[in-house]
């Protein structure tokens, strides 16, 4: 008999095309997490995340629903299911949840994290994993501007629109600050749900500023409900979804 399974995920998005199965065949996180649970249990699964980290996005803790019936203890599972992955994704954890127990639906914050590398030169060791800026950051500037995002706002100049998909851009923000450690600068930002880039574009947009590239502030390119004016879409590699809670 099925049994309703919740997965922590861990995985580095370099080499893949986001968490999402593609009709192209592109390789992803979703693909060779089935592949690996089929190969585990020779069952076949669909998992159902928390969201759909974009290609090149990382994760330290994703999660992600399944329905399975497996002889293999639930605290033993992630180990099976790990032996079959390859080492930029790992299971950190497998349990039986309650049936109505839905990664996606049943999330209520997320938080993610943004990594800046400040600095002229590059760091090998933050490359693939922080966006490296070399012109001077303003954090108190960026911090200020950060700050006015915590509340329920209307995020229409933050996301990128998909043609023939409605969304409603409204979202709450519980946290987003910066964290300054020498030239690693962190933004951190919890809400109870995010747009399409809406977290990317929040930070190119916060470095605009912190560069002295933009004159308005962050409230004033929200209220004009338009994604023209605010910044570019920072990279992702530097993106990774940190945790993600529920009741």
């Amino acid at each position: 008999m099925d049994k309703n399974y919740k997965l922590d995920i861990t995985y580095d998005g370099t080499n893949y095309h986001g968490w999402q199965e593609q009709k192209s065949n592109e390789l992803t996180i979703q693909n060779v997490m089935q592949k690996a649970v089929y190969a585990a249990t020779q069952k076949k699964v669909i998992l159902t995340a928390s969201g759909r980290t974009d290609a090149g996005v990382h994760a330290l803790c994703q999660v992600a629903s399944m329905q399975l019936d497996t002889g293999i203890p639930a605290d033993k599972l992630h180990y099976a299911i790990n032996a079959y992955l390859p080492e930029d994704i790992r299971v950190l954890k497998a349990e039986i949840v309650k049936d109505d127990f839905n990664a996606r639906f049943s999330s209520k914050r997320k938080t993610y994290i943004y990594n800046i590398y400040n600095s002229r030169i590059l760091n090998p060791f933050y490359n693939k994993y922080a966006l490296q800026v070399g012109a001077e950051l303003d954090i108190e500037l960026m911090q200020k501007n950060a700050s006015l995002l915590i509340g329920e706002h209307d995020f229409t100049s933050f996301y990128k629109t998909v043609q023939g998909i409605e969304k409603n851009p409204v979202r709450t923000i519980y946290n987003s600050k910066f964290i300054k450690n020498h030239d690693l600068i962190t933004y951190e930002i919890t809400g109870n749900g995010f747009l399409y880039n809406m977290v990317r574009i929040i930070v190119g947009t916060l470095v605009k500023i912190g560069i002295g590239q933009e004159e308005k502030d962050i409230i004033s390119i929200m209220n004009l409900k338009n994604r023209i004016y605010a910044g570019p879409t920072a990279k992702p590699h530097g993106l990774f979804l940190k945790n993600v809670k529920y009741d």
